[in-house]
């Protein structure tokens, strides 16, 4: 009898104890639940676009990443500190971004640049290379997204005001001048350059100018014309050398005359024998025109054409019935020379 006693105490006891441990497991793991509820932080991590939502117990953010494996470098962008304390019972928000490379050509070579920025422009900005306000981008635009392996170049863009001093050249006033012969030149007042000084916007890309524009000018000194007198007459060299002075010239058809009743009509005794129209002895050197073309008292030199010798240097100072027009009649000492001369062409220079 006492022995079936005993073997159900024992069995009670040991349902007792079996109860008392599956009670305990049941209240640690309840505790334990607790405790972590109670103790622990709820993370949402916008990972590359992906949301990861982690209930943890860690207490940085840099914990919290190695729990899920989530390795970060030097160029990702990480919206918090790793060293951020987790706050317990309040929701903590990460947001990570991983950076790309892309391809810069830039002061002349090419670089790698890492970036997790979202815009071009704001890599270039937050990269070694950097960008100026007027540095131009090539390949893309400015508020393009960056995509891995992208390539772009950026030119350097420099404006620059640059001031100089510029020569005006002077001027020259050419006046004639009636009592100097024609080839003669002379200056009566010296011309001086004068100075505009230029400012001019320049704009240089990589270092070269590729554009210049002016802005301003302002002349500092005036020039000053210079005045230069030119002679306007005429000259001719005559066969013996020397020059003649003349106001224009005329080819004429010329024969010759003497005082002789053949030529004149009147005979020696006839005491206006040898007298021009103009009142003056006849000689050599006196010679018959139309006045119309040729005024009385006008100095001329008559050059010979041809294999005909100068006549030289003579003075309008008689008229005949036949010279009208571009006629001219040369006296002569003889009535053989005159008949010798008959008619020829000549050039009559009218001189002052």
């Amino acid at each position: 009898m006492l022995l079936p006693l005993a073997e159900n105490i024992k069995r009670y006891f040991s349902k007792k104890t079996l109860t008392v441990t599956l009670l305990t497991i049941i209240a640690t793991v309840i505790f334990g639940v607790f405790i972590f509820f109670a103790f622990s932080t709820d993370v949402i991590i916008d990972y590359n676009g992906t949301q990861i939502t982690v209930k943890t117990m860690r207490n940085t953010v840099k914990d919290v990443l190695m729990q899920k494996g989530i390795v970060v470098n030097e160029y990702d962008y990480v919206s918090l500190p790793l060293d951020t304390k987790l706050i317990r019972n309040k929701t903590t928000k990460i947001h990570i971004k991983s950076a790309v490379p892309i391809k810069v050509f830039a002061d002349g070579k090419e670089t790698t640049v890492m970036t997790s920025k979202d815009t071009v422009e704001e890599a270039l900005k937050n990269s070694s290379i950097g960008l100026g306000d007027l540095d131009r981008i090539e390949g893309a635009n400015p508020n393009d997204k960056v995509y891995k392996d992208m390539n772009i170049k950026v030119v350097r863009v420099r404006h620059e005001l640059v001031t100089k001093n510029e020569i005006i050249p002077y001027e020259i006033d050419r006046r004639p001048n009636n009592s100097m012969d024609q080839g003669v030149e002379q200056v009566v007042n010296k011309g001086k350059d004068g100075v505009c000084e230029k400012t001019y916007k320049v704009v240089y890309e990589d270092g070269k100018e590729v554009e210049r524009k002016l802005i301003s000018d302002t002349i500092v000194k005036e020039p000053e014309k210079e005045i230069v007198e030119y002679g306007t007459i005429a000259t001719y060299t005559v066969s013996r050398g020397e020059v003649i002075r003349y106001k224009k010239v005329l080819d004429m058809s010329a024969t010759a005359y003497t005082a002789s009743y053949k030529d004149t009509k009147k005979h020696p005794d006839h005491p206006l024998f040898g007298i021009t129209y103009t009142g003056v002895r006849v000689k050599r050197g006196i010679v018959a025109v139309d006045p119309k073309v040729i005024p009385l008292g006008t100095r001329l030199y008559i050059e010979g054409l041809g294999d005909t010798p100068d006549y030289g240097y003579a003075v309008a100072a008689d008229i005949g019935s036949a010279i009208k027009g571009n006629k001219i009649d040369l006296y002569v000492e003889t009535q053989s020379e005159a008949d010798r001369f008959g008619r020829r062409k000549v050039r009559v220079y009218v001189l002052y």
